[in-house]
């Protein structure tokens, strides 16, 4: 028997969005709604040959709000940062290397070190066991690195399992 949802978090996910984008739990919001949850997976499904498998859920949230309370406080510090005298910028590369080997979970850690003010990741090695990341301030590169690893790779890890 052939799956219709092809992945049911993901579908799940697109549907509430989609009515939260139209602002509407009416029936063309909803009937579009299935279309899109079921329809958009089942599409794409061919360019995503190895899904990411949550291993274990009861860390996300957690770790929702750790990335997000990072993000303000990064804002805050890049503000004063910027607002202050140039002197106290030290821009430097950061070489991470990776546990993580998945490629969703390298990108979602990519993707957390981007949304954080003050950094960027830069480049990945092609072998992948690498990451690049510029900080617009740091002093103590690697005790950035190991905070990139623990606040974020750790949980990345605990939660695929990979």
């Amino acid at each position: 028997m052939r799956r219709v949802v092809h992945d049911p978090v993901l579908s799940a996910f697109l549907f509430v969005v989609w009515l939260l984008a139209n602002n509407s739990v009416g029936a063309a919001a909803i009937i579009s709604g299935v279309v899109l949850a079921i329809g958009v997976p089942a599409l794409f499904r061919a360019f995503w040959p190895d899904p990411p498998v949550i291993r274990r859920w009861a860390p996300i949230p957690r770790f929702v709000l750790l990335v997000l309370w990072d993000i303000v406080v990064a804002n805050l510090r890049v503000a004063v940062l910027v607002l202050g005298p140039v002197r106290r910028l030290h821009p430097r590369f950061l070489t991470v290397p990776l546990a993580v080997e998945h490629p969703f979970s390298i990108t979602t850690l990519a993707g957390i070190i981007s949304l954080t003010p003050g950094t960027v990741s830069a480049n990945l090695s092609g072998d992948r066991r690498t990451l690049l990341v510029h900080a617009l301030s740091e002093e103590d590169a690697e005790g950035a690195v190991a905070t990139i690893k623990q606040r974020y790779e750790r949980p990345i890890l605990e939660i695929f399992g990979c």
